[in-house]
């Protein structure tokens, strides 16, 4: 009798050996804001033809305090105590999350680049101050979950109007003390820009800018910004950052973008010098498809292959990065195509905190 239960109380011990490797290898990665990571990301678009139904999806994830939902994308092999890049992507007006994860596609680039992506929604889609409590819950949702430690950087990114919200939180307590730098595509320059031609504003009729998502108003055209945006803050921001501008070519009115940053005098830097251009063969995902009938080359056309041009302000203070990308022959909406999508990720990466 002694013999039999030593044997099964080996057999026991046996099975729990067996299962705990299992277990601590399911255990391995982690599971950010109770979203499973998946390859392909979640309600991806295809190459071609993304459908509206598709690009109005809210997200799995909750951010719990709001009960409002985003989207959050990161590498399905992220392990505990590793290093990664944080990243808060918002839409402009009149747009939403997925619409932004497309136009702007860097959950391709999670697994590579090791990136946490969370990209929210607002639900007037226009962003407001009141939008900033749910913001500032998902920071701290990812912080909390990743461990503000093994985040190496924090960067805010906004297309139009989430490019003006983004330079009007980082002049907020909460933000100008955790950023690490700003991606504004087509979202504000932190210093002179040529003003945006009135053909622009004749796309938008009197609708927010900042993507899909609305029926085009019929009617003559505007004759500058809708009503409704809150206007961009006015002068430089009081944190230090790093700063990279993206326009389209068309958006600056044929003209070019000055060669003087105040920002990066601000941090010291070189003078601007080009780097590489950027080819894309392959067109982006998303377009605003609710204003062609008249559309306009400074708001958008279909999307397709394209060259980018980018220049770079050396040898900033403390290891910072001040650069401008201008996508030649594109306007405020054609979604980033792959390869100018990465060379921003290097960029964003290439910086020191």
């Amino acid at each position: 009798m002694r013999l039999m239960t030593q044997l099964l109380r080996f057999a026991a011990l046996a099975g729990v050996i067996t299962i705990i490797p299992g277990y601590a290898k399911a255990a391995k990665y982690l599971e950010l804001g109770g979203v499973p990571c998946v390859t392909p990301p979640p309600e991806h678009c295809g190459d071609a033809n993304c459908p509206g139904s598709l690009v109005i999806e809210q997200g799995s994830a909750t951010e719990m305090k709001t009960g409002r939902k985003f989207f959050l994308d990161y590498p399905c092999d992220l392990g505990r105590g590793e290093k990664v890049t944080f990243i808060l992507s918002l839409h402009g007006a009149g747009s939403y999350g997925n619409w932004q994860r497309h136009y702007f596609p860097i959950m391709d680039y999670a697994q590579k680049y090791r990136l946490v992506i969370a990209t929210p929604n607002a639900p007037t889609q226009v962003w407001t101050a009141a939008d900033d409590e749910y913001l500032q819950n998902i920071v701290n949702l990812v912080n909390d979950q990743v461990g503000k430690k093994n985040i190496k950087a924090f960067w805010l990114v906004g297309h139009s109007q989430g490019g003006m919200t983004s330079n009007r939180l980082v002049r907020t307590d909460f933000f100008k003390q955790r950023v690490d730098g700003w991606l504004s595509l087509s979202g504000g320059r932190l210093g002179p820009t040529p003003p945006i031609p009135a053909s622009f504003f004749a796309a938008v009729q009197g609708n927010p800018p900042g993507g899909a998502g609305r029926a085009a108003a019929k009617g003559g055209a505007a004759k500058g910004p809708p009503a409704g945006i809150p206007g961009a803050p006015q002068g430089l921001p009081d944190a230090t950052f790093s700063f990279i501008f993206e326009t389209g070519e068309h958006e600056l009115g044929e003209k070019s973008i000055p060669d003087e940053s105040p920002w990066a005098a601000k941090l010291g830097c070189s003078a601007r010098v080009r780097k590489p251009d950027v080819i894309d063969t392959k067109a982006g995902y998303v377009y605003d498809g609710t204003r062609q009938d008249p559309g306009s080359d400074a708001w958008g056309r279909l999307p397709r292959p394209g060259t980018a041009e980018v220049f770079e302000y050396p040898k900033c203070k403390d290891g910072r990065l001040v650069a401008d990308v201008v996508r030649i022959g594109k306007g405020h909406t054609e979604g980033l195509e792959p390869h100018v999508t990465e060379q921003l990720v290097k960029l964003m990466l290439s910086a020191k905190k």
